[in-house]
Formats: C-alpha cells, sequence, structure tokens
C-alpha cells in the first residue's frame, strides 16, 4: 500500500509538472491552447443549457474558476492512477498520462480556429509529465529490489545498503520538478498578465460625443450601485476561459454575405470614421431576477448603419450573424439591429480603447437586447444572411432569435444578510427599462402592502439604468421588500417569475430583511 501511495504521487507531481509547461508554452503562442483549457472550453460546449444555468445561479462569475479547477482536479485523480500503474511497468503509466493528454490535444485541435501550432502546448505537456514520471521511478527504483511479499506476489522494497542514497534521490527529484512546476506556471502567469495588458489607443473625439454624465447618487446611499460602472467592474459572461490577446494592427472586419459589395476595414479605418458615443446599459441573458450581470458604462464607436450602408445589404437577409476571431458565432435580427437604436461596432469604453476582457480591439454594441444576441466581443465579420441559412452557437441551443431585455428593478441595499436599525433606512437600487422610453417610476413594496412611489436618480437616457431610493421608516421585526419599475410608455414589471432560459428572467426582486 505504502509504495503505491508513493507512485500515486509520482503520478501527480509528473501531471502537475506537465500541465505548467502547456500552460507556459500556450502563454507564448495561444492561451486556448492550454491543454486545460482546451478541455475546459470543450466542457462548456457539451454542457446542457439547464446545467449551465444553473453552474451560474450557484457560482456566479465564480463558474469559470470552478470549472477548470474541476478538470484540474479529474486529471490529477487519473494521473495518479498513472503513477500507481507506472509501478509495475513504467510504460502503461507513461501511456496513460500520453492518453491524458492526447484527449487536451484534440480538444484545442476541436477549437473552430485551431491550427496545428495549437498541438505544441500538448507535446510539451506529454513530454515534460513522461519525463518526471521516468525520473521518479527511476530514482526510486535505485538500489530498490523486488521481495515476494509471501503471497505469491511481489512488492518493491528498498535494499538495507541502499535505503538513505534511494530516499534521498527520490527527495532531490520531488524537490527540482516541484521547483520547476511553481517557476514554470508563476512564468506563464506572468506573460498571460503581460500579453493581456492593454494596448495604448488613442481615441479620436466622438462626432457624436454624449451629453456629461449626471452626477449619482451613491454616495449619498451606501451600498448603491454606481451610476456608471467602471470598466475594471464591468461583468463579463462569455464562453471563453482564457482573455485573447489580439493586436490592434493584425486586425480586421469583413463585412459579406448578402451585400452589394464585400468589405473590410482595418483598426485604423473605423478610427477614422464618424465616431458616436452613447451611455448604454448592457444585460445578460443568463441575469437572474435581482442578479449581477448588468452593467452601465459609455460607449464609443461607429454605427452598424453607417458600415452596412456602406456595404448595400441585400433584399434576403434577415440576420446579422457576427463571428469573433476564434469562429464564435452569434445572431442578430436585422430589423432590431436597423431599426433607428445606437448600434454601434465598438472601439472604446468609458473614454478608453475597450478592455481586452471586454472584447478589444472591437465588439458589438446593440441597445435593448440581450447581450447572447447584441453584444459579439472580439468581433471580426458581419455576414448579412437568413435564419433559414445560418444559425449560430445560442441559436442551435434553442435560445430565442429575438430577446429585447426586459424591464427590471434591482434591490441593491439593504440585502438579506444585513440587520437594519429601527427608524428610517434607504432601500436603493438601479432599474432599467431600455427600448420602452426609459424609466419612468419605481416603486417599492413593503410585507406585501401597497406599492409606494421611490425618489429616482439622475437620467442618463433611454437606453441606461436610473438609480432610486426609498425612505423606509422600519418597525423591528422582519419584513419583506420588493422593487418593480414602470416604463415611459406604461409597461409594469410583471410578476410573473420565468428563467433565464431562452429568452430572460422575469418576476419582482423580493426578499427577507430584519430590523433590530
Amino acid at each position: 500500500m505504502r509504495t503505491r501511495l508513493v507512485y500515486a504521487l509520482f503520478g501527480l507531481t509528473a501531471a502537475l509538472l506537465g500541465v505548467a509547461t502547456g500552460h507556459l508554452v500556450a502563454s507564448l503562442l495561444n492561451p486556448a491552447s492550454s491543454p486545460v483549457l482546451a478541455v475546459g472550453s470543450t466542457v462548456i460546449d457539451l454542457t446542457p443549457t439547464p446545467m449551465k444555468e444553473w453552474a451560474i445561479r450557484q457560482f456566479g462569475s465564480n463558474d469559470k474558476t470552478i470549472l477548470v479547477g474541476s478538470v484540474l482536479l479529474v486529471v490529477l485523480l487519473l494521473a495518479a492512477v498513472a503513477g500507481v500503474l507506472a509501478r509495475r511497468r513504467l510504460a502503461i503509466g507513461a501511456g496513460m498520462l500520453v492518453v491524458l493528454v492526447a484527449v487536451a490535444a484534440a480538444a484545442a485541435l476541436n477549437r473552430p480556429a485551431a491550427d496545428a501550432l495549437d498541438l505544441v502546448p500538448s507535446l510539451f505537456t506529454a513530454l515534460a509529465g513522461v519525463a518526471a514520471l521516468w525520473w521518479l521511478d527511476r530514482a526510486y527504483r535505485t538500489g530498490a529490489v523486488l521481495r515476494d511479499d509471501g503471497a505469491g506476489a511481489e512488492r518493491l522494497t528498498l535494499g538495507a545498503d541502499d535505503r538513505a542514497p534511494s530516499r534521498r534521490g527520490v527527495l532531490v527529484a520531488l524537490g527540482v520538478i516541484a521547483a520547476a512546476t511553481a517557476v514554470m506556471g508563476g512564468a506563464g502567469r506572468l506573460i498571460g498578465r503581460l500579453r493581456s495588458r492593454p494596448e495604448d489607443i488613442d481615441l479620436p473625439a466622438a462626432a457624436e460625443p454624449a451629453p456629461a454624465l449626471p452626477k449619482g447618487i451613491e454616495g449619498d446611499v451606501p451600498g448603491m450601485t454606481s451610476f456608471r460602472t467602471p470598466s475594471k467592474d464591468f461583468y463579463r459572461v462569455d464562453t471563453r476561459l482564457d482573455t485573447p490577446v489580439i493586436s490592434a494592427d493584425d486586425w480586421s472586419l469583413t463585412i459579406d454575405g448578402d451585400v452589394d459589395k464585400e468589405l473590410t476595414f482595418s483598426f485604423d479605418d473605423l478610427l477614422g470614421m464618424p465616431l458616436i458615443e452613447r451611455d448604454i446599459t448592457l444585460t445578460c441573458v443568463s441575469n437572474s431576477v435581482g442578479g449581477p450581470y448588468v452593467g452601465a458604462a459609455r460607449w464609443t464607436g461607429v454605427r452598424l448603419t453607417d458600415l452596412l450602408d456602406m456595404a448595400g445589404v441585400g433584399s434576403k437577409a434577415d440576420q446579422i450573424l457576427s463571428t469573433d476571431f476564434e469562429g464564435m458565432t452569434i445572431s442578430t435580427p436585422l430589423d432590431l439591429a436597423t431599426d433607428g437604436r445606437d448600434a454601434m461596432v465598438a472601439l472604446g469604453m468609458n473614454g478608453a480603447g475597450l478592455p481586452r476582457a471586454h472584447g478589444f480591439p472591437a465588439r458589438l454594441v446593440i441597445p435593448g437586447l440581450y447581450g447572447f444576441i447584441s453584444a459579439t466581443k472580439w468581433v471580426t465579420r458581419l455576414t448579412l444572411t437568413t435564419y433559414a441559412e445560418k444559425s449560430a452557437y445560442w441559436t442551435d441551443k434553442d435560445w430565442d432569435t429575438d430577446a429585447p431585455i426586459k424591464i427590471s428593478a434591482r434591490i441593491d441595499t439593504p440585502n438579506a444578510l444585513d440587520e437594519l436599525p429601527k427608524g428610517e433606512n434607504l432601500i436603493g437600487g438601479v432599474a432599467w427599462a431600455q427600448q420602452k422610453d426609459g424609466v419612468a417610476k419605481v416603486e417599492v413594496r413593503v410585507d406585501g402592502g401597497p406599492w409606494k412611489p421611490a425618489e429616482l436618480g439622475p437620467d442618463g437616457g433611454n437606453d441606461y439604468w436610473r438609480q432610486w431610493v426609498y425612505r423606509w421608516d422600519a418597525e423591528p421585526g422582519q419584513h419583506t421588500i420588493a422593487a418593480r419599475v414602470t416604463s415611459g410608455d406604461g409597461e409594469v414589471q410583471t410578476a410573473a417569475t420565468a428563467e433565464p432560459f431562452p429568452g430572460g428572467s422575469s418576476g419582482i426582486h423580493e426578499f427577507l430583511v430584519s430590523v433590530a
């Protein structure tokens, strides 16, 4: 049993060195080709929608971290088995490690834009893992002998005269491999951070600038969401486990399909066009009622219809199939993208170039539609086509094709974990009603009583959220608080509950609080 545990440790150690080596090589070539990330991405693609939504509800923005950790845990458990197999015959254990890496290599090659170079990290992973297992096995077997255990089987033991040298050899090998793993793992993370630094982009002044955004009320209401979401705090929901590193000099945007003429634009081409600047709230379709996947920012870019007019849209197209740099596709109804809303190919966010995590060099921003049909990041192609001819990633998974953002109010403060003092307390949050003439009013209800109007914060436009606050004279005990919004065109937020799949959640944000 002791020998099996030792060899299980050898398998774990060899796998960790291989993973660190592969991650380092991938960070130099293509982060998505890292074996663990490649397998994780494949798991995402194969996971049924209900399970994905469950993971988002349970783990929030940590869902991808937990996924990568789960993949790594399974790899390490299988590597431990490989180590035990190597105890009897090194070739069998090493062969199992190679099979594990081959699965990762196949996952890396299965990515839409993969090429032969994406096999290199897996190759180095296999070489490092097998070499480490060979070294550990050799160090352990030095001075060791196979002896009959009395039950008709042989077991590996150390000779009496060679016990100390063999132990030292194993410890030296483990120490060197552990140090190499730590160095390469740290180097990979450092290179990843250096590569993901934003490019220094000088955005020209917008031809149509947005008016100055009024000061929010977050300073007066502790716990209130900022009126403008800082770029570093803006939510990120996508299918990628890495942050793509794309150079503006190498990037281009092609418009093709049902158009009079196919056009390709460089990044500098777009910078040289008249830019618009708009304050727009984005929402992920996976956002549950009261959830965090919504943010408001100032976006700068080229009006989408300007680009489409240059290409000349044909008479057959009913969708824009947008494709990112690696082949991820999103479909947008053509009539919604061109109905007069401020749809754009965005180049800037909050006065600076797009952060890499949010789509640099360019992304789509179409107000009033959930992101899965409107907000393609790292976009490189816009194809005018029909839903009958081509379908996109989320369409194939049976999400809605038309997905307007549902009006909603969220309570930011207090939260269900707070214990409030008796007397005046502030209930506050944000509400949005895009393409519905904006937010007309927000109301608050306590303990199922009548709806009472809240005070609205500043107005950033119909496509932007509104802050709100309600002053509540609280009595001791437990109370339920709820909030709802009414849009400018008279629509009252529905109390009917719906899950995010297939067209966005609905219902009233309501929860229990305690007053001392």
